[in-house]
């Protein structure tokens, strides 16, 4: 959690009453792009999603949190988006890490920013990950910026690995090597 003047922004379970925002965020077709998305989800499967406890990283070797933006003074929260952490492998302490702020409007705000921070501690101090990696396409220079902002490195470059309307284009890898900020491991 992150108290920014009126505001503090929380990364939290799915809980059911998410089903809605999910169905749109998931459903959206102007994200598909960023999250390898092909066809729509059905409420069906969403609910189903959500009722396998979705919060077991190590049973579904992944993890979605949801992200809130609380306004104490208002005693308003707003879900603007959610991270998710997909492909874990505890054997090689290793995850993707993959992020959505939904509406154009809550972008640019540092939510994703903070998020990002918060999951990367989580990754450390709870789950005792050694790294997060993410893939971005190239011409994405805003999550680019984001994701080198929190930390990341770019380390390697996919070639002709996405195909868009106009052609096909790189992808970047961006990793980021986690050490125990006491051991330095």
């Amino acid at each position: 959690m992150k108290k920014t003047s009126d505001s503090l922004l929380v990364l939290r379970a799915v809980e059911p009453e998410d089903i809605d925002l999910m169905y749109l965020w998931e459903n959206d077709r102007d994200v598909w792009n960023v999250s390898n998305t092909l066809v729509p989800f059905s409420r069906y499967q969403l609910k189903q999603y959500i009722e396998s406890d979705p919060s077991d990283i190590y049973a579904h070797k992944q993890l979605r949190m949801m992200i809130d933006c609380r306004n104490i003074e208002k005693k308003t929260i707003n879900t603007v988006g959610s991270i998710d952490l997909f492909d874990f492998d505890p054997i090689n302490q290793r995850a993707g890490l993959g992020i959505l702020i939904a509406s154009v409007d809550n972008r640019r705000h540092g939510y994703a920013h903070e998020a990002i921070l918060q999951m990367i501690e989580y990754c450390r101090k709870t789950l005792y990950m050694h790294q997060i990696y993410c893939n971005i396409a190239a011409g994405n220079t805003a999550s680019i910026k984001l994701f080198e902002k929190t930390g990341f490195e770019i380390s390697g470059i996919k070639k002709d690995w996405l195909r868009t309307e106009i052609g096909w284009e790189d992808e970047l890898l961006l990793q980021l090597i986690l050490k125990d900020t006491k051991t330095n491991l």
